[in-house]
């Protein structure tokens, strides 16, 4: 998965469009970023990509930037395709 595809993802979790996303979005940017939208984003980390977060990690997610270090260090996100 590249950036861009990442930034699609990430916006259809929380029912925004994708051109309003980018890495330094913070969540209270998003409207749909509630305890739904964070409920499904955990739901799809895990049945997407086998990602599943400790109670440390769920509470670092603030943001775009945050689930993105998510994807890369499981190996799902290649930052080197953004350029």
């Amino acid at each position: 998965m590249n950036l861009q595809e990442a930034l699609r993802w990430i916006a259809g979790i929380f029912d925004t469009p994708a051109d309003r996303l980018g890495p330094d979005t913070a969540s209270s940017e998003i409207a749909g970023w509630d305890s739904l939208g964070v409920l499904m984003l955990i739901a799809d980390l895990d049945e997407k990509f086998g990602i599943q977060l400790d109670e440390r990690e769920l509470y670092g997610i603030n943001g775009v930037r945050s689930i993105l270090d998510l994807l890369e260090r499981a190996g799902v996100l290649v930052m080197a395709d953004a350029a």
